[in-house]
C-alpha cells in the first residue's frame, strides 16, 4: 500500500517537474507577462453605462444650446431625459442579465440530457473538438474518458465546446446589475448638467455654461476612457482618444441637428 502511494506521489512529482520545466522554457521565450485587466462583477456596467450617460446627456445639451441657448431648458430637459434614460438602462440591463441566465439554464438542461442519453455521440464530438484545438487523438480520448466519470464537468465542457456558453453564475443577481447601471448612468450623466448649476450664481452667460459643460464632459470621458482601457487591456492613450472622438462626434451631430431645426422652423426669431 505504501509503495503504491509512493509511486503515485512520485508520478505526480515528475508531472509537476515537467510542467515547471515547460513553464520555464515558455517564460524564457516570452518577453513579459501581459497586464491583467480590471476585474469585478459590476465594473463593465459602471464604465459603459457612464460612457453612454455622458455622451447622451451632453449631446442633448448641445442640441438644446444650438436651438434655444437657454440654460433653463437645458436643466429641465436634461434632468428629465437623464432620469428616464437611467431607468430604461437599468431595467434593460436587469432584464438582459436575467434572460441570459435563463437561456444558459435551459441550454444546460438540453446538454445534460444529451450527455446522459447520447453519451457516445457527445464523447466523440468532444474528442473532435479537442483535436481541432491541436490535441493529440490519444490525449483527447483520455481526457474525455476522464470527464465522462464526472457528469457535471462533462456537461460544462460540452456547453463550452458546442455552444460557447459558460456555466450559469448562480451568484449573479440581475437586479443588482440594473441598480448599478441606473446609479452609474445618473452619476456620470449629471456631470455635464452640474456645470450649469454650479455657474448659476456666477454668470448668466449661457455660452460660458456650455463651454464649462464641454470641458466637464471631456474630462469625464477621458477618465472613463482610461477605465475602459484597463478593462479591455487596450492602449490607454488610444482608448481615451477613441472615447473623446465618439463623444465629440455625437455632440457635434446633435448640435448640428439642433442648429438646422432652429433655422428651418424659424425658432431663431
Amino acid at each position: 500500500m505504501g509503495e503504491k502511494g509512493g509511486s503515485s506521489g512520485g508520478t505526480t512529482t515528475r508531472l509537476l517537474q515537467t510542467a515547471a520545466e515547460d513553464g520555464g522554457d515558455s517564460d524564457r521565450k516570452s518577453s513579459a507577462r501581459p497586464r491583467e485587466p480590471w476585474k469585478g462583477k459590476y465594473v463593465k456596467s459602471i464604465v459603459f453605462a457612464g460612457l453612454d450617460a455622458i455622451i447622451t446627456c451632453f449631446s442633448l445639451i448641445s442640441s438644446i444650446n444650438a436651438s434655444t441657448r437657454s440654460s433653463g431648458h437645458v436643466l429641465v430637459l436634461g434632468f428629465s431625459n437623464l432620469v428616464a434614460d437611467a431607468i430604461s438602462m437599468g431595467f434593460g440591463d436587469s432584464v438582459s442579465a436575467s434572460s441570459e441566465q435563463e437561456v444558459i439554464i435551459e441550454e444546460r438542461k438540453v446538454t445534460e440530457w444529451d450527455v446522459i442519453n447520447q453519451r457516445k455521440k457527445e464523447q466523440s464530438e468532444l474528442v473532435n473538438h479537442y483535436q481541432a484545438l491541436g490535441m493529440d487523438c490519444n490525449d483527447a480520448t483520455m481526457v474525455v474518458n476522464i470527464f465522462t466519470k464526472y457528469k457535471d464537468i462533462m456537461v460544462d465542457q460540452r456547453m463550452m465546446a458546442d455552444k460557447g456558453v459558460l456555466p450559469a453564475d448562480q451568484e449573479v443577481k440581475p437586479w443588482k446589475n440594473g441598480l448599478v447601471t441606473f446609479a452609474s448612468f445618473m452619476l456620470f450623466g449629471s456631470i455635464p448638467l452640474l456645470s450649469f448649476i454650479i455657474l448659476i450664481p456666477f454668470t448668466d452667460n449661457d455660452s460660458i455654461k456650455f463651454v464649462s459643460a464641454c470641458l466637464a464632459s471631456a474630462l469625464a470621458l477621458a477618465l472613463l476612457g482610461v477605465a475602459k482601457a484597463r478593462i479591455a487591456g487596450q492602449n490607454m492613450l488610444f482608448s481615451v482618444a477613441v472615447t473623446l472622438f465618439s463623444g465629440s462626434i455625437a455632440a457635434a451631430a446633435a448640435y448640428l441637428v439642433g442648429w438646422m431645426l432652429k433655422h428651418v422652423t424659424g425658432l431663431e426669431s
